[in-house]
């Protein structure tokens, strides 16, 4: 598990949703799994560690780490199944250089 957390973005390498900036608003940002919604820094933080944590698919409430997945998605106002749905989308919006993950250039990405 390896988050990056910078100024102007957030990623990780077990998921392909990031967070970002808002546009025109230097205090908030958006994550990629909850589309319209903006966030504080710390807000976005929590949401990718939720994505992180779940980006594998392993997760479920038996999991040793299902307590944690619940505290952090109730601090996003969200529980941990609406998480869970929702971090397994694909990104409503992506951007390599938002991404720590690698594209795949047989896939034609």
């Amino acid at each position: 598990m390896a988050m990056t957390i910078n100024d102007d973005s957030i990623s990780s390498d077990r998921t392909s949703h990031t967070a970002r900036p808002a546009p025109g608003d230097q205090h908030r940002w958006e994550v990629s799994w909850l589309p319209d919604r903006h966030l504080t820094r710390n807000d976005a933080i929590t949401a990718m560690v939720l994505a992180d944590i779940t980006g594998p698919g392993d997760m479920h409430p038996e999991h040793q780490l299902w307590p944690h997945v619940q505290s952090w998605a109730a601090e996003l106002g969200i529980t941990g199944a609406d998480a869970l749905d929702r971090t397994a989308t694909t990104p409503t919006w992506s951007d390599p250089a938002f991404s720590a993950l690698p594209t795949d250039p047989e896939a034609g990405e």
